[in-house]
């Protein structure tokens, strides 16, 4: 594939490669570049050192090293490209964040349509549990469940809270609390304050189609064309 560009499957058939970009994820060298920002000696950094060029460049080199150490010359003349990443700074895993929870929010849209709302505290406490320098934002989702989906969908089951509702969803010690602040909101305010883009979904028009909100200001009312 490397090669010709082109991938032969377990029965001959041959699929064609060579317009495609393949990206190889790796972890080599991973144990020497945590310790760059671990404490110790040499190049071990903390806070904002571990951004500076000088760390920067010993992470490159770690990470190049360790692929040249594992794989063959022949494999490695064949990447066009080796890149090493950077630990996420707080900015970024803010932005991955903000990215879940619009994931969160088109869920609880496509069912019992209401808005939650983070607390800078919240959200803290979100990014401490899912992240870590090992394995970065990866395990985000599962502590966004675990913290915030699983309990706003046993208010919703319980009736807690209903279609319209806002919730506010605070940090206390090691758990988020929830409580509802507001009620009644249209489904067009909803998707402006959780700043999504306007949903052309027919089933979400039938499902919702006595409020006007919709109609007047979220997006046109769908058209049934005589073929």
């Amino acid at each position: 594939m490397t090669d010709k560009g082109v991938l032969t499957l377990g029965d001959n058939r041959k699929v064609d490669f060579s317009q495609c970009m393949i990206f190889m994820t790796s972890n080599l060298g991973a144990s020497e570049l945590e310790a760059l920002g671990g404490p110790g000696v040499g190049f071990a950094a903390s806070g904002a050192d571990m951004y500076s060029d000088r760390v920067r460049n010993r992470a490159e080199s770690i990470g190049i090293r360790a692929a040249r150490k594992r794989f063959s010359p022949e494999f490695i003349n064949r990447i066009d490209k080796t890149i090493v990443f950077r630990a996420l700074r707080d900015e970024e895993l803010e932005r991955v964040l903000d990215l879940e929870l619009k994931r969160v929010h088109r869920m609880t849209l496509s069912s019992t349509p209401f808005l939650f709302t983070l607390t800078a505290a919240a959200r803290r406490l979100l990014i401490e549990a899912g992240t870590d320098a090992r394995y970065g934002a990866r395990h985000l989702k599962r502590a966004m469940n675990r913290l915030l989906v699983q309990p706003l969908a046993n208010l919703v089951a319980s009736e807690q809270v209903r279609t319209g509702d806002r919730v506010e969803v605070d940090c206390d010690g090691a758990s988020l609390q929830f409580a509802r602040t507001d009620e009644g909101l249209t489904v067009h305010q909803i998707y402006r304050a959780a700043g999504l883009p306007p949903t052309f979904d027919p089933a979400f028009f039938d499902q919702h189609a006595d409020d006007q909100a919709v109609y007047e200001g979220l997006a046109p009312r769908p058209r049934t064309v005589a073929g």
